[in-house]
């Protein structure tokens, strides 16, 4: 049998929707991000799962809680090679509070943001070593956004994919002997209309 990785973005949170940097801060889930990690824990229930990893930031850990809950089997481990990418000075500021502190230029400053390469290569050792380590599992894991599309536009060499990813989304990749492939992309089936 083949080793899946299902990655779960968590669910929503303040600082998403006043499009703060959010990074490494630990910021919780809102009333909303809880209903969305509730309809997905109920959800991934419906499978049996043989790992469960997350970041160890609280809006990914919160959500894992859920699933935790869910699924009857506790968070095997919290990796931080999971967490989204690290903001710097930037952490938990908006776009206008950015211009107000530092200027229209802000961005040509060096903040100490972390680097996409330095991501994508945190992700595919990250997925490289759990393919290896749980071989032939199901491995579901919780994680962020941005970090997580990066990681994919590494690991299926395409700079098309991996953008936009939703709040509990669903994606589950599969390792067919010579690369990896989606099984499932961007999934929200689990989340009411609204």
């Amino acid at each position: 049998m083949a080793t899946t990785i299902t990655f779960v973005r968590h669910g929503l949170t303040d600082h998403n929707l006043e499009k703060r940097a959010q990074g490494h801060t630990h910021n919780p889930l809102n009333e909303t991000g809880r209903r969305q990690a509730a309809f997905l824990a109920k959800r991934l229930a419906e499978e049996p799962w043989d790992v469960l990893i997350s970041s160890d930031l609280r809006r990914a850990s919160e959500t894992a809680a859920f699933i935790s809950a869910a699924i009857g089997r506790p968070v095997d481990f919290f990796d931080e090679r999971l967490r989204e990418k690290d903001r710097g000075r930037i952490a938990g500021t908006t776009e206008s509070e950015r211009i107000a502190r530092w200027g229209i230029d802000w961005e040509r400053m060096d903040m100490g943001q972390e680097m996409d390469d330095s991501m994508r290569a945190r992700g595919m050792s990250f997925v490289e070593e759990t393919a290896a380590r749980f071989a032939g599992k199901k491995v579901l894991v919780v994680t962020h956004g941005y970090f997580l599309g990066q990681t994919l536009k590494a690991l299926m060499e395409d700079e098309s994919t991996g953008d936009d990813l939703r709040n509990t989304c669903v994606t589950t990749i599969a390792h067919d002997g010579e690369k990896w492939t989606y099984l499932l992309y961007d999934c929200i089936r689990h989340l009411p209309e609204e």
